[in-house]
């Protein structure tokens, strides 16, 4: 008689018996939950795992589908592997590398193709939907480290061999797809059946590739002109490939190679060229129509403080005196804070600022008349007036640092012709492989983290929960307005993430395993862990990752 274990459903709140051994998917079958989509993965003892992964012990289970924020994930790594086989399959000399997200999709170009022509594309969908059709089978094995190097230097995947050498363990998981193999950093859907909606296009030199909206999951998601912000993660690819860091592993062998000191002096020079660069065009503007008001705007843990003061000083060298201000400071008192759907206060909303004083303010100062700037306390949630008096130089123009700052409703009433308006970002230039990009916002999340806890005493588990909460906040008053912008600034440093590990590592094993977002914090743990660390000694205290890690020589 097969022995069995007792499984907890979350989703249904029953309990039921199963065979020692059982997969997920069987256990679903089992339960027949009520659900409109189907299910994609599972949290077994709150940890992500595929349908395919076998029970063993008693646990307790959650299943998600693609309206989850992991759910989605894991429909698009498996829509990428199933990319790739397309590709292999029609073009097997031109590898596949999806190169960063753009329109609220994926920009993807394929090696030794100047320009994916729109015949290649009708190609590549049609093996795109008879893979789908063939329902074919997604494996994972773990193998020796030495049979995947083995494998990996027969199919020519030089780019996961890199990151295997540098970051050597035993045992590596690796995916199958029919004749060709992945890493993933994440959970895949058992077959391509699962690709129920998907969308191909030619986009610039390349592919456009994007899945369904996860808040409306039978709709694929939008796509949004982003032609700016095309262009600036070209512009930081190009130059990291110039570079030889395109991807984790060449970051990792110049790291170990000695290289560290150099590689943070470049970076670092590389952005104050471009602050430099934006300096000089807000001093044209300035000159040519009269710019008084400089607006940055970006998603949480952007690095818009410290852009503005590094922006200040280029300003000041040019003869104009800045004078900063942060939206923050103008939140209402907490009793008037709008709560979001959680009933957590919502400080994303245009709603938590006391806009018409703000207005009044920028338009004293435009007036010539002097203001005296206020604080929010963030301890108290109520805010002071007791800045000194300011008011605008000669040559004089406000810096407005916040999320909301290219918002047309946050200044309907001055004029554009007198605005300047940056969109900062911590765009992410390198991969872990060609089909593993890195998420700006991982990159965003790592940053928020040790900061958070550094500024704010608030521990790895707060901001993870808070963070869908953030994300839903930029992508209704944010995103849909950075093309807007005059110019955009990357705040990422392509070294940063070796960085933040030593710093986030230890606040995310603090997260206990019986709460939901401790999968989360293992997704993250196994990603940075990829990363050579770096300890921040030769980081020079003006830099953008100080104003997460500490040890600026600004004041915040």
């Amino acid at each position: 008689m097969a022995e069995i274990v007792k499984v907890y459903c979350e989703n249904s709140g029953s309990e039921l018996f199963v065979n020692m051994g059982a997969l997920l998917k069987e256990v679903a079958g089992i339960l027949a939950l009520p659900s409109e989509r189907p299910f994609i993965a599972a949290y077994v003892n709150n940890r992500l795992r595929e349908l395919s992964y076998r029970i063993f012990d008693p646990v307790s289970i959650r299943f998600i589908d693609i309206t989850h924020f992991e759910g989605i994930r894991v429909y698009e790594r498996t829509m990428f592997f199933t990319l790739d086989k397309a590709v292999h399959d029609l073009f097997p000399d031109n590898k596949l590398h999806i190169k960063h997200s753009v329109s609220r999709g994926f920009y993807c170009e394929l090696d030794g193709v100047d320009k994916v022509t729109p015949e290649m594309v009708e190609q590549i969908k049609r093996r795109m939907a008879e893979l789908v059709a063939q329902d074919v089978p997604i494996v994972n094995q773990r193998l020796l480290t030495s049979e995947v190097e083995e494998l990996y230097t027969r199919m020519g995947y030089d780019d996961k061999l890199e990151l295997l050498r540098t970051r050597p363990r035993l045992y590596q998981t690796v995916y199958s797809l029919a004749n060709i193999y992945g890493n993933f950093y994440g959970a895949l859907a058992l077959s391509t059946g699962a690709l129920e909606l998907y969308d191909i296009r030619s986009y610039y030199n390349g592919l456009y590739f994007a899945g369904p909206d996860r808040r409306k999951p039978s709709e694929l998601v939008g796509m949004v002109p982003q032609d700016k912000m095309f262009d600036v993660f070209k512009e930081y690819k190009s130059w990291t490939a110039v570079m030889g860091v395109s991807n984790i592993g060449s970051l990792n062998a110049k790291l170990l190679g000695g290289e560290t000191g150099e590689l943070v002096r470049i970076a670092e020079a590389f952005h104050e060229k471009k602050i430099a660069s934006i300096a000089d065009a807000i001093d044209k503007a300035n000159r040519e129509r009269n710019v008084k008001l400089i607006f940055i705007s970006g998603p949480s843990s952007s690095g818009k403080t410290t852009f503005a003061k590094r922006l200040s000083i280029q300003l000041r060298i040019l003869g104009l005196t800045p004078l900063l201000i942060s939206l923050d400071n103008y939140f209402v008192d907490r009793d008037q804070t709008p709560r979001d759907e959680t009933g957590d206060y919502n400080y994303e909303t245009l709603e938590a600022i006391d806009v018409a004083k703000f207005n009044e303010d920028l338009q004293s100062l435009l007036d010539g008349n002097s203001i005296r700037l206020c604080s929010y306390d963030f301890l108290s949630g109520t805010r002071r007036f007791d800045g000194a008096p300011c008011a605008l130089a000669p040559r004089g123009v406000v810096i407005v640092e916040g999320i909301h700052g290219l918002n047309p409703r946050l200044t309907a009433g001055i004029d554009d012709k007198y605005k300047f308006k940056i969109y900062a970002s911590a765009l992410t230039s390198i991969s872990l492989d060609n089909l593993s990009r890195i998420s700006t916002t991982d990159n965003r999340l790592l940053r928020r983290i040790v900061r958070d806890n550094r500024t704010r005493g608030t521990d790895a588990r707060e901001t993870l929960r808070r963070w869908e909460s953030v994300r839903r906040g930029e992508d209704a008053y944010i995103f849909p307005y950075q093309e807007n912008a005059d110019i955009m600034f990357n705040s990422s440093l392509f070294y940063e993430i070796s960085v933040l590990r030593a710093f986030a590592e230890p606040l995310l094993h603090e997260i206990p395993n019986n709460v939901p977002e401790y999968g989360e914090a293992i997704r993250l743990l196994k990603f940075i862990d990829n990363f050579i660390p770096v300890q921040p000694d030769e980081i020079p205290p003006t830099s953008i990752l100080r104003e997460f890690i500490g040890g600026s020589s600004f004041k915040y």
